[in-house]
């Protein structure tokens, strides 16, 4: 997909929790009025790793093709620094400070959405029930790419996919929550663990795109059946096979495949200018 060729990308910081946080602001289209829509946006890398650089190519395609919403990306405490639930706690402020900042950020204030990839989008679903239970902010939508909803580890994708698709992304991720969930105990938390909620009503409509040769694939389905049962508009898309060297490289399958255009289509819908196909 063409990069939108008016593309503004600042460096900036946030507030979260504890600490300001780096962030960057990419904005599509015509420079002018105050966009409506903001999507704030959290990357990969398991918890322990990753940063704003990872998601850079995905995030300029995205602000390129969505032009309606300013999008947001912010990173967050890694387990390595602070173990759960740091990062989701951060997570929450990032949108709380994104709603009293609309002026920097060059938003109206109507519509925000918050997306993530593998980690990060465990964060954006977490972010939802964290919205809801705690009043605030209120969210349009959530997107959750390929995420990781699952520190049990249990799903047929994670235990039967090929190693060829595999490699090693199973240990990887069971590494990666050993990290982030250091207390057995907390493994059951629903902010750590969304797929095991039982609450699951009055939540903003929500996007999961899982991949066919993803051991994430699984839990990113199944999460997106709970949600339909408990009332929530939820789209669950199921996306081809990307040709990666790394199958961990989300951000560029992501890249490489629908994403976009599911993504496009979703906000539209939110937007009320069509239906997601």
């Amino acid at each position: 997909m063409k990069i939108e060729p008016q593309l503004s990308i600042r460096a900036l910081e946030v507030r979260g929790e504890q600490d300001p946080l780096p962030a960057r602001l990419y904005t599509g289209g015509d420079p002018g009025p105050k966009k409506d829509g903001l999507i704030v946006f959290f990357h990969g890398g398991g918890f322990v790793d990753g940063d704003l650089e990872d998601a850079d190519e995905f995030l300029r395609h995205l602000a390129g093709c969505a032009t309606g919403y300013a999008v947001l990306a912010s990173s967050y405490t890694r387990a390595t620094v602070r173990p759960f639930p740091a990062a989701v706690e951060d997570a929450h402020a990032v949108l709380l400070w994104a709603k009293k900042n609309k002026t920097k950020l060059g938003w109206t204030g109507q519509r925000l959405v918050v997306a993530g990839i593998e980690a990060g989008a465990n964060l954006a679903a977490v972010c939802a029930l964290m919205a809801r239970d705690r009043g605030a902010p209120p969210l349009a939508g959530q997107v959750l790419i390929m995420p990781m909803l699952d520190p049990g580890l249990s799903t047929c994708s994670m235990r039967e996919l090929p190693k060829a698709c595999n490699a090693g992304v199973a240990d990887t991720c069971a590494a990666s929550y050993r990290g982030y969930l250091p207390n057995a105990a907390d493994r059951a938390h629903p902010y750590a663990s969304p797929l095991q909620s039982s609450r699951l009503k009055n939540l903003p409509p929500a996007l999961i795109l899982s991949a066919e040769d993803d051991p994430l694939r699984d839990e990113a389905e199944q999460y997106g059946a709970k949600l339909t049962s408990c009332g929530v508009a939820t789209t669950v898309r199921r996306m081809a096979p990307a040709p990666l060297q790394d199958p961990a490289a989300r951000e560029e399958c992501a890249c490489r495949t629908a994403a976009l255009s599911e993504i496009r289509a979703f906000l539209a819908a939110l937007d009320g200018t069509s239906t997601p196909s």
